[in-house]
Formats: C-alpha cells, structure tokens, sequence
C-alpha cells in the first residue's frame, strides 16, 4: 500500500476501540498496552469533541482570535488553542497518564501519580489558520513515564515512543498513528461519531516530485535548502531531471497528511534568521511524533545532518529543523548538507550564492 487508501474490505470498518482492544490483549506486555490503547482511545475522543467544536466555526465567535496572552513557548494564544488544551487534559486525566507536556503549559503536569504514561501534545497545530478554514490539527506523543520522575520521561530519544500520530480536522476528519509496528488510518464517522478504520499498514510513497517549505523565506536559508530547491525549480533540465510541484499550507498537520496520502517531503529548515537558527518545531511534541509515524510508515525525518529520533530533548519547548517525507528525497537531501558533491556554483536562476561544507 503506497499511500492512505479506502480498500472496499475497510469501508466502514473496525471500530478504533475494537482495534485498540485487540491490539492490548496480542502480547505478553498487556498491562503496557492496555495503557497505550486507552490513552489512545481518549485522545480520539478529545479530538472528536475538538472536531465538533471546530465545526461550529464562527458561529460561537472567532475561535482564532488571539486572547491577549502568550503560551509558555512565546506564541499568541487563539481561543481554541486553549479550548483543545482543556479537552485533552480532561480526557487524559481518565486514562493511565502520569504526566502531560503541551506547547500551551508552562511546565509539565502531574496528571495521575504513579501512572505508566507520559504524553505529549500539541493541543491545535496551524490554529492561525482557523478563520480561514484551513485543516487544522492535534499531534501527540506517548512515552512510557519515567522512575526518575517528569522530566525524565520526556527527555529521553524520540525513538522510545510507545505511540504517536496525529488528528486532522479537515473535510474529514483523520486520526493517522502508530502503536509502533506499522500505521493505522482512521476517519470519524459523522453518523454515529466513532472513528472507524479505512487502512493499517499505511505507507509512504518512496519518491516523490513534491516539496513543501516557505519559499518566502529563501533569502534567509542555509545553502544545503538554497540549492536543494533551487535544483528543484530547475525542474527536468536540472539535477533531479524532472520537474516538481511546490506546496505550503502552513498547518504541520496538514502538510502531514498530504504527504501520507500522495507521497512528498516538507522542509521547515533552521535559517540565519535571529531565533531560526536551531530550528521552529519543537522537538518533543511536533518533530518527535510526526518523526515516529513517518518512519513507521517508511519515509525518513531528520532535522538535516541527523535522524530525528535519536534526538534527545534537554527542555520542555526545545525546537528543532524538521525535513520529512518520502524517503529517497530525504535521503537526497541529508546529501546536501554533507556531501561536497552536492555544493554549487553562481545559481542561474537566483544569482550569487556562497559554497557549502559539510
């Protein structure tokens, strides 16, 4: 399977719960899972009632609309950051989480002490997008919770997930997310609001002609970007001897799910931009789980030079650069931070640019 499909075995399909449970009871680490499937289960049941919320749009005021104060991470608050934080926490307090981590908390939260779990979330992706009625979305991650307390449950490689994925709330709404051996596809049935499977064993397209980055900020990117899609934009005639289409939604999420389902790779790399320089995402609760499915699903995340997952974070809010996607093109790319090979001279199709080195 090459990308998110709708086999006809899987028209209205498997219940999330029904799939969650008979995952728990498949091995000899059934407690472990039994608390992953139920942390799992609550977090689609907040993001159903986000969706429902969503739905409503303007008719109960403007859910974008910036609510004076900034989130631990600097970032405007919109009211419906707030509202999916409030929802997730709720849920979560039901399910075995020791401990929370989100974009709009200033610190960690001890939810349930002595849980299994710690979970980390990015409550609204791309809420700047919602009075525009862009696809907007939920990510998490799921670590098992440390002995040694909070801040050791989170600051460890992103490769030691147990869980991680994504919601988005668009023309459907979409729970795409890995329980670590493959990625499951789910879509919430308006009829009876249950999420209900439409593929598992979701893969990526292994190559691509798409690339998504904010081609604005092309004066302030790093030569290994510069050159990349400038070899891009000279399309069959240039390195990669085909031509490619540029996309940018601005919503991480949605980017995501694009590429999910048509193969293609993002790039919001670091730039010389004060405050760029290591990157935008944050680590732990963006890079981390969106890293986690994309690799599960066969495509490769990295933040230019390394993979993503044996990232380790230090701080709550740590940022990161974030290149993922079908993965012969983030493998190309890795090339041109470190191999000589791929430096370029004058480009003609922008003027002087400076040389590279690994």
């Amino acid at each position: 399977m090459t990308a998110i499909q709708a086999p006809a075995a899987h028209a209205g399909g498997e219940s999330l719960i029904a799939y969650l449970t008979a995952w728990a009871a498949s091995a000899p680490d059934a407690a472990e899972r039994a608390a992953v499937a139920k942390c799992v289960g609550v977090l689609a049941e907040a993001g159903a009632a986000i969706a429902e919320a969503i739905l409503r749009g303007p008719l109960q005021g403007s859910l974008g609309a910036e609510i004076g104060v900034a989130n631990a991470d600097g970032d405007k608050q919109r009211a419906l950051d707030v509202l999916a934080d409030q929802k997730i926490v709720t849920a979560l307090k039901s399910a075995d989480v020791a401990y929370y981590a989100s974009e709009e908390e200033e610190a960690i939260l001890t939810l349930n002490a002595g849980g299994a779990l710690a979970v980390a979330v990015d409550p609204l992706d791309g809420s700047s997008n919602i009075d525009a009625n862009i696809s907007v979305g939920t990510i998490f991650s799921v670590f098992p919770a440390s002995a040694g307390g909070a801040t050791e449950s989170f600051f460890r490689p992103g490769r030691e997930q147990l869980a991680g994925g994504y919601i988005v709330y668009g023309p459907h709404v979409a729970l795409v997310f890995t329980l670590g051996a493959g990625v499951a596809h789910f879509v919430l049935d308006p009829a009876d609001k249950v999420f209900k499977l439409v593929a598992d064993g979701v893969k990526i397209a292994p190559s691509t002609r798409e690339y998504a980055i904010n081609a604005s900020n092309y004066r302030h990117w790093i030569p290994p970007i510069r050159t990349f899609v400038d070899d891009c934009v000279a399309g069959a005639q240039g390195p990669h001897g085909k031509d490619f289409n540029m996309r940018w939604v601005a919503s991480l999420v949605a980017e995501t799910h694009r590429i999910f389902v048509r193969g293609g790779v993002f790039l919001y790399p670091a730039d010389e931009r004060k405050g760029y320089e290591q990157g935008r995402l944050r680590l732990l609760y963006e890079a981390n789980p969106i890293a986690f499915v994309v690799e599960q699903a066969g495509g490769g995340a990295i933040d230019g030079f390394n993979r993503i997952l044996d990232k380790q974070a230090s701080t709550l809010h740590q940022r990161t650069p974030l290149i993922f996607g079908s993965a012969e093109k983030v493998n190309r790319i890795n090339s041109y931070y470190t191999d000589v090979h791929f430096e370029r001279t004058p480009s003609p199709l922008f003027g002087q640019r400076g040389l590279f080195h690994a």
